[in-house]
């Protein structure tokens, strides 16, 4: 398209050129010759001029969009400074090569460079030659134009839950990928938080939460003494005297070193208590007349916790193939009391538990209850240790979902405190150790509501599996690239699927008006982008067998019992769509993420429409956090 001159005024100047050319009086022409040049100077560098403006225009629109587009192309992607990796700058590239096309404007000489800046912006340059027409005259053939551009992703304040299924298929590893499912969410989490550490603006507050799931959830150390009750039904057992005596062989018991090594950790504070990593397993047994001998083997560390100014002190021993044996060897005879179990709800004592300052956070412990052994000789005491695991406060069976008494399902009640005055409202903490399965053998057996009188030993929940307490829960708190990869490399993947339990804390520990409500107040009069990431690699899977946040379900029948008129699956699936509905209502959107598993319409109606992912490898997974970024930030022009 070539530019002119409005015709009215190059018309009158050709023809005062004309006019004077056909002039032969005096010294016209000599006048005339000289004055041309100039004027022609002048209407030619204002046609020019005024084209190079406009192609500059749209080279600027050009390099803002193709930066534009390939930030949001980026997503959180981590990846080295300088470098737009090949599928971002392929996308860029697009989008400018659409806005200005090659020879636009009859320009030559087009050029558009990215670069990826340490704030993680991408930033741009782009060039051309625009070719003069009448300025080429004197001499002047192209007018060159130069733009830059840089796109970044801004954060306002904003809040971030991760719940995250932790359930023992986690372990497992996904056709395509070379690593397992946890180890590529540890990876890719981290990538999520470098991209928006680097990206936020100074002044900006981030803050990062965790509610690891599986069978129920370790957040018993993040709660005031206060919020705990003093005494709790368990599913035990007791030792009753049958006023009968007999004489059973007597035992000592020695303990030998035999190969690897444990190392004594140097102590320290830390703002959580770490879970276990230590593994026990037996490698060789034997016996003969009088005695049994068996080998094994401890990998990991066995931390011990006490709460100190702000946090934890943490020690514990570090085990590296640690193998010792055990000698039970008899060494003669005593006579003993005959006992015979009775199994029931048993009150125990957990006051000890707690701070002496009602404000303080749970300092957790151990306990000592005549549960060990066999009913005859006489029962031994067992420990029954704290781990973090909690029992929820009280709730009801229901019916109607649509019409749910939140007086009476106080579990479900998302933002109540607890009343130090009404243990209904309180937790309860969760011990492994006494917990049995009333009238169950590893054989079989059925449910027992009523107490049941006999010498069998029956199921332990802790020895046999059914019972778990995933890695501990994490408070919102901004969190360094070190906190970060520390905490996630102590997630450990075991137990089963309880969907609802993670919702409802991760609900809990972010909501800016229940339990932490100061703690999640907006900062400075600013508003707080709240955002929960749910991400499960399976579908529900309770199991009544387990000693979970509930109790042993068919026995303490307090969210759901056989006579149900839902069965176990379905309650928890319902009381997880309800509690996200709780959560969705404190103005928190909700993220979800099928990791290597179908997304039922359960998981998809929790989040809504463009607000869940499925993700079947690595590579989907780290996509649905770059989407999960790119919706929390403000993609923007900043130069």
């Amino acid at each position: 398209m070539k530019h002119r001159i409005p015709g009215s005024r190059l018309a009158a100047a050709l023809h005062f050129a004309r006019r004077l050319l056909r002039d032969h009086a005096g010294n016209t022409f000599m006048i005339v010759a000289a004055a041309l040049a100039p004027l022609l100077a002048l209407v030619g560098g204002g046609i020019d001029m005024g084209r190079s403006y406009i192609s500059e225009t749209r080279l600027q629109q050009a390099c803002d969009a193709g930066v534009l587009a390939a930030r949001k192309a980026l997503g959180s992607q981590v990846v080295t400074t300088g470098v737009v990796p090949g599928e971002v700058s392929v996308v860029g590239n697009r989008f400018f090569n659409v806005n200005f096309p090659s020879g636009a404007y009859g320009s030559t000489d087009r050029t558009f460079t990215m670069t990826l800046e340490s704030d993680y912006s991408i930033s741009g340059k782009a060039s051309a030659n625009v070719p003069t027409t009448i300025m080429r005259v004197f001499g002047e053939t192209n007018v060159p134009v130069a733009v830059q551009c840089e796109a970044k992703l801004n954060f306002s304040n904003t809040d971030v839950m991760m719940v995250l299924d932790t359930t023992g298929s986690m372990n497992q590893t996904n056709p395509g990928d070379s690593q397992s499912k946890i180890a590529v969410l540890r990876q890719v989490v981290k990538d999520f938080h470098a991209q928006l550490e680097a990206s936020k603006n100074p002044g900006v507050r981030i803050r990062y939460g965790f509610v690891p799931y599986s069978t129920n959830v370790n957040v018993g150390y993040l709660l005031k003494s206060s919020w705990m009750v003093d005494s709790w039904d368990y599913e035990g057992r007791e030792a009753k005297d049958t006023k009968k005596t007999e004489t059973v062989p007597k035992y000592t018991y020695t303990y030998t070193y035999m190969s690897g090594s444990k190392t004594a950790i140097t102590p320290y504070a830390a703002s959580t208590c770490p879970g276990d990593t230590a593994t026990w397993q037996m490698i060789a047994y034997g016996s003969g007349s009088g005695y049994e001998v068996w080998d094994t083997k401890v990998n990991g560390i066995a931390y011990n916790c006490s709460h100190g100014d702000g946090g934890f002190n943490v020690s514990g021993t570090s085990y590296n193939n640690y193998v010792y044996r055990t000698l039970k060897q008899q060494n003669g005879t005593e006579t003993k009391e005959v006992y015979k179990w009775q199994y029931g709800a048993v009150t125990e004592d957990v006051s000890s538990f707690k701070d002496a300052n009602p404000d303080k956070p749970y300092k957790g412990g151990t306990i000592w209850v005549r549960m060990f052994g066999n009913p005859s000789p006489t029962p031994d005491y067992l420990s029954a240790t704290f781990k973090g695991c909690i029992e929820e406060r009280d709730t009801y069976q229901i019916s109607d979902y649509s019409n749910v008494d939140l007086t009476k399902a106080l579990d479900l009640d998302i933002d109540l405190v607890p009343d130090p005055n009404k243990p209904s409202t309180q937790w309860r903490p969760m011990l492994h150790e006494i917990s049995f399965l009333r009238a169950w053998k590893p054989t079989g057996g059925s449910w027992s509501k009523k107490k049941v009188t006999t010498a069998d030993d029956y199921m332990q929940a802790s020895n046999y599996g059914v019972t778990m307490c995933p890695s501990p829960a994490h408070k919102l708190s901004e969190m360094t690239d070190s906190e970060l990869s520390t905490y996630l490399n102590g997630l450990k993947a075991e137990g089963s699927t309880y969907h609802d339990i993670g919702m409802i804390w991760g609900g809990r520990l972010l909501s800016p008006t229940g339990i932490f409500a100061s703690e999640n107040a907006d900062l400075n009069d600013t508003p707080t982008s709240r955002h929960l990431i749910f991400l499960t690699d399976g579908e529900t899977a309770p199991l009544d067998l387990s000693y979970g946040t509930y109790g042993v379900e068919p026995l303490s029948e307090r969210r759901w019992s056989p006579s149900s008129p839902y069965s176990l699956t379905q309650t928890v699936e319902k009381r997880f769509s309800f509690a996200c509905d709780e959560v969705k209502k404190k103005n928190i959107t909700v993220w979800v993420i099928g990791f290597g598993t179908q997304m039922t319409d359960m998981l998809k109606n929790c989040a809504g429409d463009g607000h869940w992912f499925q993700a079947d490898d690595a590579s989907q997974l780290g996509k649905a956090f770059d989407k999960i970024a790119k919706s929390m930030g403000d993609l923007r022009i900043i130069k």
